[in-house]
């Protein structure tokens, strides 16, 4: 029902200032044009060409590899690779995740002021763990004895157990804001939007708000994934280099060698750095973003340092959603 003094028009000119924003806040899938696009893309006519090209791609590649190299063991992971490389080039193109990701990741990148801070209160209990396991001549026999494909294998192994855990957890974050839904949470979350004014009109409205399902659902918690591997990422990139450096400066190679059994590879660039050396430090650093991956969903101080730069986000866009649906509605 129009309130006194508003029409249509008005209506549909909030609705057109409401999808801008969307797509300017990596909300896409909130639009339903570009959800209809969507829809096309997955598709089995649309994707199974690409899904087709790509895999023929991969194991070409895959045979190439292991006939210029003579290593079998690198083809599962060259095929990994490369079909993980076409998902993602579909996802960012047909699907339209590029504004998604894109973003997730300004956002992220962008406020590393921020991310240091966290980072940093995280990495120290972090290190007195992993720092164990790097002393240790166990770890380096494994991961010296290891393939460089199965190793890369292992680290896609251990960054997918990352995802899929944060795919069953995320949704609980969703949940958590599409349940505190009401009036307050309204005008609250729409402050400073182009729905501000419409969500004080209908905010008193009588009606429970739709909940957030199907691609909208999807839409935030691939945001919320985007920022949270940005972040994994960057604390797994900073374990990465500690090791570098702290096995450069203290592991001599006659240590190296007594513990991965053999002769080492030394790199040119410091004295004690080697190939064993950065495959430790490769699978430490796995690890170690795997570890906190489920620490930062799972307990309670990661998870207020974490997802408190995000959760405003994510409330704003619930709240933004709920208004424009009613706007919506009343337009037709």
């Amino acid at each position: 029902m129009a309130e006194t003094g508003r029409g249509p028009g008005s209506d549909q000119a909030s609705i057109t200032e409401a999808e801008r924003w969307f797509l300017d806040h990596g909300l896409s899938y909130f639009v339903p044009r570009v959800r209809a696009e969507v829809r096309r893309g997955l598709r089995p006519r649309r994707f199974l060409p690409p899904l087709l090209g790509v895999t023929a791609l991969a194991v070409a590649a895959a045979w190439l590899v292991v006939l210029l190299l003579d290593e079998k063991s690198a083809a599962p992971a060259v095929w990994t690779s490369f079909a993980l490389a076409g998902a993602l080039a579909y996802a960012l193109t047909a699907l339209h995740a590029r504004a998604i990701v894109s973003w997730a990741l300004t956002r992220t990148f962008g406020s590393l002021r921020l991310l240091v801070p966290m980072v940093s209160r995280a990495l120290p209990l972090l290190l007195v763990f992993v720092t164990f396991l790097f002393i240790n001549a166990e770890a380096w026999q494994m991961t010296s004895h290891l393939a460089p494909g199965v190793l890369w294998l292992t680290v896609l192994l251990l960054t997918a157990l990352a995802v899929v855990f944060l795919l069953v957890r995320l949704p609980e974050e969703v949940d958590r804001a599409d349940d505190a839904i009401d009036a307050d949470f309204l005008r609250r979350t729409t402050r400073g939007t182009p729905l501000e004014a419409e969500a004080d009109r209908i905010a008193d409205l009588p009606g429970p708000h739709p909940p957030v399902t199907g691609f909208a659902r999807w839409n935030l918690i691939l945001v919320l994934l985007v920022v949270q591997i940005g972040q994994v990422l960057l604390l797994a990139v900073t374990v990465f280099a500690f090791f570098l450096l702290f096995g450069a400066l203290v592991m001599t190679k006659a240590v190296q060698e007594s513990w991965t059994g053999g002769p080492v590879d030394s790199l040119p660039f410091l004295p004690n750095a080697s190939v064993e050396l950065v495959q430790v430090s490769l699978f430490l650093a796995a690890f170690s973003g795997l570890y906190f991956t489920v620490s930062a969903v799972t307990d309670d101080t990661y998870r207020s340092q974490f997802f408190a730069a995000v959760t405003g986000e994510l409330e704003r866009a619930v709240g933004m959603r709920a208004v424009y649906l009613v706007l919506r509605e009343r337009a037709t």
